[in-house]
């Protein structure tokens, strides 16, 4: 047995006063015998044994009474049979990741999971701590009342959230509260795509319940990819997206609030549209399937340009790599010949521009003075030789042969490293600049002679280096990311505007959509934010799985199952009504002693 307030078993000590009251009532004073009462004193004699008897009772009773009140004041816990449950710390973390949306015969999963939450609560007594965690780690606290209202607000995401954070973080609170009685309650469709990696060490060793609801989730349509073709459209384009799934539908796509095309799509087939809207400049559209039981995954957002393609001037000393490149991307539509972009070697350096290394060693001071002249804080350092791995978006697998170690001047603002050689930046981009620590040669990398140079060209010129674009990122919600040189705001799907500093870090919000960047009132770019495809995988993990990869024990989603294993765990109670109650009876009891000898001395 423990106490919850041990200092109150001082009040222990009082059970000395009927100890005192009942040794002064044995002393006797001088004794004086007078005829009259001798005849009472031989009737007290015959009834000595049973005043003795009387008056012990009545001193354990009073002892007993004095100690169950003091035991109760000290709060006891045990084992034993008593009223409600201890104090206890409780953090439900309710898994709202998209998939808890998917509808079945028993109702939207969200829907039971909050009912199961609710039935947590109302479990709760006065004296217990308790705590709501969402996957996107947000904690909210308080009384029942302020639960009951978080869960009447309670969304799904659209996403996968963080099931770890979110049992870190549920831990932490109920570790912090102070509580001897901690448990984490865990209150989810076990999605496998988001729990087979979940371990025990993210509760830190708090007792878990993990609570699964029953039945199986049914087939799942979802949207799992789409890309714009090209990056830039002028003004034509097309939208390819790939839908899974078993059973066909129809399929429609909506750019900026108009629907501009309409199919059937098959499982596996990709969906293609080819489109030409009114809109130009930075656009916001949808792919949306017919309906099924988890609509969260049948829309997919995507964002582009719509106008004319950069321009750019490729120097006329430049490889016939990059000349013929440049070609293509003309040819293709995806560029235009113009002055705006320059692609050359650093020794030529302005911006807008893309900059390779010289071939020539001995123009790499040339370089580093240019790019000093445009403000570009790189400088060309030492030259090393390969072959090395290259590493980046777009070119991994190529590598390079020889390149020059990339130094900053000071301490660059803004940039993004691109590629690495190595631990080393092969490819940095800055505001109005990509500089490339090898030339564009085939004896410097063998990156110009793969097919993934054009294309890797094509993004470099549309996502960072053409002046009305800061290029489209594509991000799952809640993601963090920086924000593009120039910038000053973010524009919401819903218009409203929201202050933004180039360079800072910024979270995006839980839900799907486009978000465009903004510079000086004009759209500049877009960041699109779709939920991962694996959260339309809807296969579960068997309860008992999950809890044993947890270490915790899994009951079912009822209100007796939920509410007992959250607040009974170990059998243990408050028993302090219990010795309240036993001092009641006892007093009773006392009080029936005490009035049976008066009533008997009455009758005498």
């Amino acid at each position: 047995m423990s106490f919850l307030a041990p200092w109150a078993l001082l009040l222990a000590a009082a059970v000395g006063v009927p100890l005192v009251l009942h040794l002064l009532r044995r002393r006797t004073g001088a004794r004086i015998d007078f005829p009259a009462v001798r005849y009472l004193l031989r009737m007290e004699r015959e009834h000595a044994r049973e005043v003795k008897l009387k008056n012990l009772l009545l001193m354990m009773l009073r002892v007993g009474i004095v100690l169950a009140i003091a035991l109760a004041a000290a709060r006891p816990i045990g084992p034993l049979p008593g009223f409600g449950h201890p104090p206890t710390a409780v953090a439900v973390v309710v898994d709202n990741s998209l998939s808890s949306a998917a509808a079945s015969a028993e109702g939207p999963v969200l829907t039971r999971l909050v009912a199961a939450a609710r039935n947590v609560i109302d479990g709760a007594a006065s004296a217990d701590k308790l705590w709501l965690v969402t996957m996107d780690g947000a904690v909210t606290g308080g009384d029942a009342g302020t639960l009951r209202s978080a869960l009447s607000n309670l969304r799904s995401l659209d996403g996968a959230g963080d099931a770890t954070l979110a049992l870190r973080r549920a831990s932490a609170v109920v570790r912090a509260s102070g509580v001897p009685a901690q448990r984490v309650v865990v209150l989810t469709d076990a999605q496998a795509s988001s729990w087979t990696s979940i371990s025990a060490e993210a509760l830190g060793g708090v007792s878990a319940t993990v609570v699964v609801p029953s039945g199986e989730p049914g087939p799942n349509r979802a949207l799992t990819e789409i890309a714009t073709e090209p990056l830039h459209w002028d003004p034509r384009g097309a939208v390819r997206a790939t839908m899974r799934g078993t059973d066909s539908t129809t399929w429609r796509v909506v750019v900026d609030g108009r629907t501009l095309a309409r199919g059937n799509a098959q499982p596996g087939a990709a969906i293609v549209a080819n489109l030409q809207p009114i809109a130009r400049g930075w656009v916001g559209g949808t792919v949306e399937l017919g309906p099924d039981e988890l609509r969260a995954d049948d829309v997919r957002h995507f964002a582009v340009h719509i106008g004319e393609p950069p321009a750019i001037t490729v120097d006329a000393a430049s490889s016939v790599f990059l000349r013929g490149a440049v070609d293509a991307l003309v040819q293709g539509g995806r560029a235009r010949r113009g002055g705006d972009v320059l692609l050359a070697s650093a020794e030529k350096a302005r911006t807008p521009a893309l900059l390779f290394a010289p071939n020539d060693p001995l123009k790499v001071a040339d370089a580093n003075r240019a790019l000093e002249r445009a403000g570009i804080p790189w400088r060309l350092g030492a030259r090393r030789e390969g072959p090395a791995p290259l590493r980046g978006a777009g070119v991994d697998g190529a590598v390079a042969r020889s390149w020059y170690v990339l130094t900053a001047a000071g301490t660059p603002t803004g940039v993004d490293t691109l590629a690495r050689v190595g631990a080393s930046p092969w490819a940095v981009a800055g505001e109005g600049y990509v500089l490339i620590a090898s030339a564009a040669e085939q004896s410097a990398t063998d990156l110009p002679v793969r097919a993934a140079f054009v294309p890797w060209l094509d993004a470099l010129l549309s996502q960072r280096l053409a002046q009305s674009s800061s290029g489209v990122t594509s991000v799952a919600p809640g993601a963090t990311l920086r924000v593009p040189s120039r910038v000053d705001q973010l524009e919401a799907p819903d218009g409203s505007m929201r202050p933004v500093e180039s360079g800072a870090q910024l979270e995006m919000p839980w839900t799907a959509g486009v978000h465009f960047w903004r510079r000086a009132g004009e759209r500049v770019g877009a960041v699109v934010i779709n939920g991962e495809a694996s959260e339309s995988e809807l296969a579960r993990l068997a309860p008992a799985e999950l809890a044993d990869s947890l270490g915790a024990e899994s009951v079912a989603a009822s209100a007796e199952g939920v509410a007992g294993a959250t607040f009974n765990a170990g059998g243990s109670r408050t028993l302090e009504r219990t010795f309240l109650v036993l001092a009641v009876l006892l007093l009773l009891a006392e009080a029936f002693v005490a009035r049976r000898g008066l009533l008997k001395t009455a009758a005498a």
